[in-house]
């Protein structure tokens, strides 16, 4: 890497950079999205402030992960605008990319590799040095209360520790905003609740934005803005408490019932 590239990559990972760009962390507008004649995003416009933790709630097969797989540029937006921090996530991809974290769905450690390994193979990818990527290897880690697996091979992990090291491979490079698409998927509900935990802790502690993707209601709370999709289209967008009032239910879990149709809300995976 060029050293005005590691100049211009060094400050865009700063804190400072946030307000570089001006805009919010995530915006999209009117996207729409379809494979072949089935369109699997239909018009979907939302926004994410800064130091939100943003639930994108749906069925499977409701779009998200279309939608997770158009604003990490895998696949290239054709209707509507994607926009990271104010960069048009079609018009100046590295920009937006470098701001930031995305965690999928599927597994992707090298499970042959160390998890130092691991991590320290993804922070060269982002021209991060040896000296400071171990350094923060070790910082996180220590943050998750796993420094002491650093050295074990990643078969070696739990589900649940698994993840939580993608999840801190997707923090290295000290992204603004975190993508995380059914992150909790498989695991125990102890695994569960330590990763959403670590999450709205990084929220707390360093404003940092996130946009969890889940079919499962009770990783909800309260506070969270809630994204509600349903075959591909935005149906409630806000607070828990305003979506409450503006479908005349009680709770969440009535009125993503009430949204989607469904009646059995115990088990709102996949639709009928």
């Amino acid at each position: 890497m060029r050293n005005a590239e590691r100049t211009e990559l060094s400050k865009a990972m700063s804190p400072a950079a946030e307000g570089v760009a001006g805009g919010l962390p995530l915006e999209l507008t009117a996207i729409s999205y379809s494979y072949g004649a089935r369109k699997a995003l239909d018009d979907v416009t939302f926004s994410i402030e800064a130091g939100r933790f943003a639930v994108l709630l749906g069925l499977n097969g409701a779009g998200k992960t279309t939608l997770f797989s158009l604003i990490s540029h895998l696949f290239a937006t054709r209707a509507g605008r994607i926009r990271v921090f104010g960069h048009d996530i079609n018009r100046k991809p590295g920009l937006a990319l470098r701001r930031l974290g995305i965690v999928f769905q599927a597994r992707t450690l090298d499970l042959d590799l160390s998890v130092r390994q691991n991590l320290s193979y993804h922070a060269a990818l982002h021209g991060i040095g040896g000296r400071q990527a171990s350094q923060r290897i070790d910082e996180l880690m220590t943050s998750i209360d796993m420094a002491d697996r650093l050295h074990d091979k990643a078969r070696s992990l739990s589900g649940g520790q698994i993840r939580r090291v993608e999840i801190v491979r997707a923090l290295l490079h000290r992204p603004s905003l975190l993508l995380l698409d059914e992150a909790t998927v498989g695991l125990d509900i102890k695994s569960r609740a330590t990763i959403l935990a670590d999450i709205r802790k990084l929220v707390d502690r360093d404003r940092i934005s996130v946009l969890w993707a889940t079919h499962l209601i009770d990783e909800v709370n309260a506070a969270d803005q809630v994204v509600v999709l349903d075959r591909g289209r935005l149906v409630a967008d806000g607070r828990v408490a305003d979506i409450i009032a503006g479908t005349a239910t009680e709770t969440i879990n009535q009125a993503f019932s009430k949204l989607t149709g469904i009646t059995d809300i115990r088990s709102a995976g996949a639709r009928p």
